[in-house]
């Protein structure tokens, strides 16, 4: 569903709000907006995030000592080969990459299933809800991707939500980053780490539209350096 995207002035403005509600330093004047009066956002296709969630899931229980035998099998059981990317591929099959990297997607995780309604709320304040994994594939009792996708009940959230989000985990980057350069303290439990990561899902999962903007991006491809 593509929708005119709301006022991103009066968004950034919201999110400066939220900022300031936490007491977080605000990002200087010209930092820019996410997108310009007159594009289009919407949400990637559910059946594709729901892929992402699934290998994202997966990707975690490698971390954790699943033998890449069993991951391979539950791939190819659950025909989502082709959703993995190349660096997770590696990772998978021989263990190569930055397993800490990896190991932190649990937040970029836990963001996508707030984008199709899995969990209620993506507060900058508190950790993954302990309640996530009881919402994903069970990969151990060797539940497949389309027998999770028939077990859950995904209801998307409206793309204007999701954007305002995303503007405002775009200011909560810049403000953890500063606040973690500067030794200050940060208003919760969740550090700039798991902001980046919740910003990384929300940038791969809202796409925009407009003379500005170039095709949305892959996952692999997403730009946090803005």
């Amino acid at each position: 569903m593509i929708v005119p995207a709301p006022d991103p002035r009066e968004v950034r403005e919201a999110s400066l709000e939220e900022l300031s509600r936490l007491r977080l330093p605000l990002p200087p004047p010209q930092f820019p907006l996410v997108w310009e009066p007159g594009d289009e956002i919407e949400l990637r296709p559910t059946p594709e995030v729901e892929a992402r969630i699934a290998v994202l899931h997966l990707i975690q229980a490698r971390c954790f000592g699943m033998p890449p035998q069993a991951a391979m099998s539950w791939l190819l059981a659950s025909h989502l080969l082709e959703m993995v990317t190349p660096p997770e591929f590696q990772f998978v099959t021989g263990a190569k990459g930055d397993h800490r990297s990896f190991v932190l997607h649990h937040d970029a995780l836990f963001a996508l299933t707030w984008v199709l309604g899995l969990t209620k709320q993506l507060d900058p304040t508190l950790p993954v809800d302990e309640r996530l994994v009881a919402r994903l594939p069970n990969i151990v009792e060797g539940e497949t991707f389309r027998r999770w996708q028939a077990r859950i009940l995904t209801a998307p959230q409206h793309p204007a939500d999701a954007a305002a989000l995303l503007d405002l985990h775009y200011c909560l980057d810049w403000a953890y980053l500063e606040v973690s350069r500067a030794g200050r303290l940060l208003p919760g439990l969740v550090d700039a780490n798991a902001i980046g990561q919740r910003r990384w899902a929300l940038e791969w999962a809202v796409m925009l539209r407009g003379p500005y903007h170039d095709e949305p991006p892959g996952w692999e491809e997403v730009d946090l350096s803005t």
